[in-house]
Formats: structure tokens, sequence, C-alpha cells
């Protein structure tokens, strides 16, 4: 928890940043003696001169104040706090320079999930698009992705509210804290969101959603996914924004073409013609272009039989995908379930083809 401390902290000094934040810890080897080293060591790591040296020693104290009461915040509300050197970490994001030092997730994200797709377009969809929205992710169901948006009116709320409503995750990346909700509009549908997904934010409670905030949230958009997909957008905006730093990032963008006079096809129509984005029309486009297509069968089942299980049965099941295999005085170990009801929940399980007993009453999932 004290490591903790210092590294939100060190998210709330001025004039630091996220490329920079890293370097400091590099050199200095933890989040706790930034905090503690002299001016002259600090000013020996590059990039920090002596402004940015003596902005980290004369807020020190306010930060870690800030950073207490984030503490308290994230204690209270169950708030997933993700340090970019932890495993739990969006993988893809990880990679990407500029990445926040700290992320705040609110929810069951699996952040291993091996695919993450970006749906974004105007905040003004129309009916077609929302349309083309609905069909994609209900086409792209088959092959488990978790979808990912900002929460924003239009296509990024179509883009959740069909991730639900074909059982899939979806993650809404916020430009504020995660005490409040922008719009207000949606928090009905973020509720759900928690629940099968997540919220997420690199910023601290108290933060309002600023403009110049969004732009910044875009990186994040962009940069846990493997493509980002367009499907409305006019000729600037977040989504050109976000497509821009996937382009960046060297992550793979798709457009949706659309007539040459209609305003909010205009910004796919420039990102297709500058050769920024792959033109798709269909899930199949996507699939292809991402290689997807060997995992679509055995997917599709998966993602059934998830559907069935009971709550006994998928605690049993998500303890056998952490730990592979597991004798049955083990199972009854991990999940507190009596020897008789275990091998109960075990039976219905074999039943349905998720697991099967080895030698010795060792159980693992099926193939």
């Amino acid at each position: 928890m004290d490591e903790l401390l210092y590294k939100i902290a060190l998210t709330q000094l001025p004039m630091v940043g996220d490329i920079n934040a890293k370097k400091l810890i590099a050199y200095c080897g933890s989040c706790k003696a930034i905090f503690t080293n002299k001016k002259t060591q600090l000013m020996k790591v590059p990039g920090i001169g002596e402004s940015i040296a003596d902005a980290i020693i004369s807020n020190f104290t306010v930060a870690l104040k800030r950073a207490e009461e984030e503490l308290l915040f994230i204690e209270k509300h169950k708030i997933e706090p993700i340090y970019f050197l932890n495993a739990n970490y969006p993988n893809r994001l990880k990679h990407c320079l500029d990445s926040p030092v700290m992320l705040y997730h609110k929810g069951n994200t699996n952040f291993g999930n091996q695919k993450f797709i970006a749906v974004v377009g105007t905040r003004n969809a129309t009916e077609n698009g929302k349309r083309i929205t609905e069909k994609f992710i209900a086409d792209l169901s088959v092959y488990n992705p978790v979808i990912v948006s900002g929460l924003a009116y239009g296509i990024d709320i179509c883009a959740h509210k069909a991730a639900l409503k074909n059982n899939l995750q979806t993650v809404g990346v916020l430009a504020h804290g995660l005490d409040n909700l922008y719009p207000a509009q949606h928090k009905e549908t973020a509720k759900q969101i928690i629940e099968c997904g997540g919220l997420l934010t690199d910023y601290v409670s108290k933060t309002n959603p600023d403009r110049e905030n969004f732009p910044s949230r875009n990186r994040i958009v962009a940069g846990m996914v493997d493509a980002v997909i367009v499907i409305e957008a006019s000729s600037k905006g977040g989504a050109l924004i976000t497509a821009d730093i996937a382009n960046n990032y060297s992550r793979d963008v798709f457009a949706v073409p659309g007539r040459i006079d209609d305003i909010y096809s205009q910004g796919c129509n420039k990102l297709i013609k500058q050769n920024k984005a792959a033109l798709i029309e269909s899930a199949e486009d996507i699939a292809y272009i991402c290689g997807w297509q060997q995992t679509k069968k055995q997917t599709k089942k998966q993602q059934q039989l998830f559907v069935e299980l009971t709550t006994e049965e998928q605690i049993v099941v998500d303890i056998l995908k952490e730990k592979i295999q597991l004798s049955i005085d083990n199972l009854s170990i991990e999940t507190n379930f009596t020897m008789g009801k275990l091998s109960g929940i075990l039976l219905n399980l074999e039943f349905k083809n998720t697991v099967k007993s080895m030698p010795g009453k060792v159980y693992s999932l099926a193939n």
C-alpha cells in the first residue's frame, strides 16, 4: 500500500507526465525513491532538467496528500488501481511509449483476452451508422472480442449496447475520474458495462470531463486494442484523432466508406483515401485482416458454454483456467465447496463437456 501511494502521487506531480515518469522510475528504482532523491540526483535523469526537478521537490507534499485521498476513494468504491508494470495492465497498451503510469478500473474486464477492438465514430450517428455498428458487433461476436469505446453519444454508446446485447465484454474509457459519469444519460448502460466488462480511466477522482482530456483519453482507446473501426466520422473530430493515434501505434485501422456528399462519411472516406485505414464492408473483412477465422468455431462453442454455466460452475471453471489442473481435494480447498457439493458440480460440468476427469481424481478444462 505504501508503494501504491507513491505510484499515485507520481502522477499528480506537475510537469512530469507519463514518459518522464517512466524515466524517473527506471533511473531511481521505484516511485518512492523519486520522492526521496535530491535535486542533483533527479537532474541526472535524461529529460529531467532543473525546472522539472524543482517542480518535483516543491510539490511532492501536495502530491502525496492527494494520493492519500485517492487511496481512500479506491478502497471505499472497490476500484482496481493498475500500475503500468503490473501483470494485469492491458498488454497492448503497455508497449506504448506514452501509456499511463496508472490506470483505474471498475468492473471485471479480462485484460488477458486475445482480441480487443475499438469501435468509434461521430456523436451524431445516423440510423444507418447505428445499424452498421450493431451488425458488425453481432457478426464479430463469434470471435469473442472485447469491444472498447468512449461511452460518448452516437457510435460509442451504440457499440457498448451492441456488445452487451451479444454477451461480449465491453470497456468504456473515460476522460474523467470514476466518481463521476459523463454523459450522465449513459449511467444505466455504464452499470451494465461494469457487470460485463468495465470502466477504465487514467484520471483520479474529482477530475472533470474537460475538453483537453478527451484527446488524451483516446490514446488509451487506440493503444489497448488490436484494431480501431471508424463507423462514421466528419472531417474533424475525436474519431479521427483516435485513428491517427492508432496508426502511430501501428494498430490496424478500418473505416466504413460512405457517399461523398454525406457529412458523416467524410472522415471515413478521408482515412481510406489517405491510406490511413482499410476499407471494410463486413465483419468478415475485419476477421480476415486480423487473422481470426481459425478460432471462430472454437470461440463460438466456448462462448455458448460460458452462457450456460451456473455461478458455482463458473467458479470451478475460473479456477481451472488459472491452475490448469487440480485434484478434487485441492479444488475443494480452492472453492470452499464441500466434497459432496463439488462432486455434483463437476459431474454437471462433465455432462456439458466443459471439464474432464483424469486418473487420480484430477480435473482440467476439456479441450
